[in-house]
């Protein structure tokens, strides 16, 4: 008999008769486990919310089993199947895509698990609260900060992260807005590059080869504004372009700091791995959570880079 189909039938079992099976990973009795499922820790976006997680909850005397979706939905919904079962208190979520990210809190809810959805939310089927960078502010000042450096002049390329995604749809939508107002600035690319680095580099590429006089690329993480800054030195255009990124992750942080891309956006990773521990235990408590909880990014230049670098928030 397969294993997990086994062990879901006899939770089942024990269940129609009244009894708990006991978990053989289950924390000591009056100790809160938290199921932590992340998208990808390839991501040193996502390494840091996990990290956060783990210390903070580790002071607060709280257990946290990790599982790693490797960016493959169906993957993630497997590994929270699993947590589950393993008896955890709160689920922790940042799903690995758009595709299927309901299923496993609709799943949670049903198993009576509360859930803090982390920098994406499922629209059909959303947390219990969701805390992320207010992208779409975050964006549009981004947006601003590039119409000035321009003075609202030229042509912009756009690198998408993964189509459908919250951060994504709110990335676009306050970019797109503060654009609007500078209508002598046009957007002449745009395509989704999964967030990746290699990806990035290759759609940039491409956009160059095509146009080559496009004057900013907007790489809506830090991954593909790196992606784009290898596309243009190997290009080798007569210009300079102007290359923004988003996330505000070490290697973005570093880029800037050494000027292979001009500006990020700095997001508080350290403080929603607190967030999102402090938020499940209150959950657990059943004690009274926001919907949503939103917070700033920094827009980060040469100028202020150093004190992220040595202290990320």
């Amino acid at each position: 008999m397969n294993r997990r189909f086994a062990c879901t039938s006899l939770l089942a079992m024990a269940a129609s008769l009244g009894f708990a099976l006991a978990s053989p990973s289950a924390s000591a009795e009056g100790t809160k486990t938290i199921g932590l499922a992340v998208a990808n820790l390839q991501a040193d976006f996502f390494n840091q919310i996990k990290q956060s997680v783990v210390a903070y909850a580790k002071q607060k005397g709280v257990d946290v089993i990790t599982v790693d979706a490797k960016g493959d939905a169906a993957t993630q919904v497997n590994q929270i199947q699993d947590l589950l079962t393993r008896h955890i208190d709160a689920l922790i979520y940042i799903p690995a895509g758009a595709t299927a990210a309901g299923v496993p809190v609709r799943a949670a809810k049903s198993a009576g698990v509360p859930v803090v959805a982390v920098d994406r939310n499922a629209p059909d089927a959303p947390g219990d609260t969701f805390i992320a960078t207010d992208s779409e502010a975050a964006a549009e000042q981004l947006g601003d900060w590039i119409v000035a450096q321009t003075k609202g002049h030229g042509t912009v390329a756009e690198l998408q992260g993964q189509l459908g995604t919250t951060p994504e749809l709110a990335r676009e939508k306050g970019f797109t807005k503060s654009l609007s107002k500078a209508p002598g600035l046009k957007v002449v690319a745009r395509q989704s590059a999964d967030w990746a680095q290699d990806k990035g580099f290759a759609v940039a590429q491409d956009m160059l080869q095509k146009d080559p006089k496009i004057d900013v690329i907007f790489g809506h993480a830090d991954a593909m504004a790196l992606g784009a800054a290898q596309a243009t030195k190997i290009a080798g255009l007569g210009h300079k372009v102007l290359i923004a990124g988003f996330d505000g992750d070490f290697a973005g942080l570093k880029a800037v700091r050494g000027g292979v891309i001009d500006v990020t956006m700095t997001q508080q990773t350290q403080r929603m791995g607190r967030m999102a521990v402090d938020s499940a235990l209150d959950l657990i408590a059943k004690k009274a959570v926001p919907p949503q909880q939103l917070l700033p990014a920094t827009l980060t230049t040469k100028a202020n880079v150093g004190p992220f670098i040595a202290d990320h928030p």
